[in-house]
């Protein structure tokens, strides 16, 4: 009787494989993975160059922030490596078999890189809850609930790193369609979260002078760029793993994700302006014929909190002497308040500004 019923087996799980075969093609299988390692690579060729970018430009910046970014750069190379490994077993060592992906075992290296790569995600998405938390004045809850979603995301990878670990071959993974859409759709909706809470906290630091709104504006269009952009690709992997589970598109551009966190976060570094070696918060596109004092400023400081942005200074002391700071005051305005009237401070009012910090 047990030879009997393993005979079954075997027979229903060649019914199986033969019906796969006949829904997953070369196309939709080899053809998928070879165009997402080829976006891939040219992704993790951008983030590379905006390492060299951070390193030849900020080469004075704090030790924290080279700590990161070579962290990360260490991760991304790590996940292209499991990238370049999937792709090489199933086209050049199982070159035999052109349905290897349906056909043939598992390999491990395509578990283990969407681990490497929810740990990117998540390292970039508290570094951007760090943002949310400066702007929106130490607001504890909302950049916690960023904390908590992403590292809810990395456990549900880690859950589904361990069950896919018992995979026989790539198909079945769309028997773990519960575990896979909660993880994208955590990191999807994480980075809506974070960009949506940049932009109500961003829009609220308007002042009405045009030096200030500009920085405003332009810092609200970054968020929503680079959440847009982290968004549409985990938004596009659910769907077509969720609406296309006879072939294995998802998998294009799912190889992207991890690269795309990677290069948001150095892009923002990357945009603060450079001065004697380190990232500022002063905009490039400042006119100098208008800001006389903008190109002389001899202190700033470098904040992992604030990543690139320019906002007042908001602690009690924090002054630097008028000539430090540019102001921009629009015609038919009242001035600037001086520090007694916008920070308690016991030095004169006709000496000191509160100090623009990063």
């Amino acid at each position: 009787m047990d030879d009997a019923d393993a005979a079954v087996a075997a027979a229903q799980q060649a019914a199986a494989l033969a019906a796969a075969a006949r829904l997953f093609t070369r196309d939709n299988t080899l053809g998928a993975l070879l165009v997402g390692f080829a976006a891939s690579s040219v992704v993790y060729g951008v983030l590379l160059t905006q390492a060299w970018t951070y390193f030849g430009r900020y080469n004075s910046d704090s030790t924290a922030y080279k700590l990161l970014v070579v962290l990360i750069i260490l991760l991304e190379s790590v996940d292209q490596a499991f990238v370049g490994h999937f792709v090489y077993y199933y086209t050049v060592t199982q070159s035999g078999n052109p349905l290897a992906l349906v056909t043939g075992s598992m390999t491990w290296s395509v578990i283990i890189q969407q681990v490497v790569g929810s740990v990117v995600g998540t390292i970039v998405k508290c570094c951007f809850a760090t943002r949310v938390y400066r702007f929106s004045e130490r607001n504890i809850f909302v950049a916690g609930l960023i904390i908590i979603l992403s590292l809810g995301e990395l456990g549900v990878a880690c859950v589904f790193t361990y069950k896919a670990l018992g995979l026989r071959n790539v198909p079945e993974v769309f028997h773990l369609r519960t575990l896979a859409t909660t993880a994208l759709g955590l990191g999807a909706f994480t980075d809506l979260l974070t960009a949506a809470s940049l932009f109500f906290f961003l829009r609220r630091l308007r002042t009405g002078y045009s030096t200030t709104d500009s920085l405003v504006r332009r810092l609200v269009r970054d968020a929503i760029n680079t959440g847009f952009v982290t968004t549409a690709a985990s938004a596009a992997t659910v769907l077509l793993f969720n609406l296309m589970p006879t072939n294995l598109l998802f998998v294009a551009t799912y190889f992207l994700l991890a690269k795309l966190y990677g290069i948001s976060l150095l892009a923002t570094l990357n945009t603060r302006r450079a001065v004697r070696g380190r990232g500022t918060d002063q905009e490039a596109e400042m006119s100098s014929s208008h800001h006389p004092r903008t190109r002389t400023r001899t202190h700033e400081e470098t904040n992992m909190f604030h990543l690139g942005t320019r906002l007042p200074a908001a602690h009690e002391g924090e002054f630097a002497p008028r000539e430090a700071w540019d102001t921009d005051v629009k015609p038919g305005f009242p001035p600037l308040p001086s520090p007694v009237e916008a920070y308690p401070s016991s030095g004169p009012s006709n000496q000191y500004e509160p100090r623009w910090a990063i």
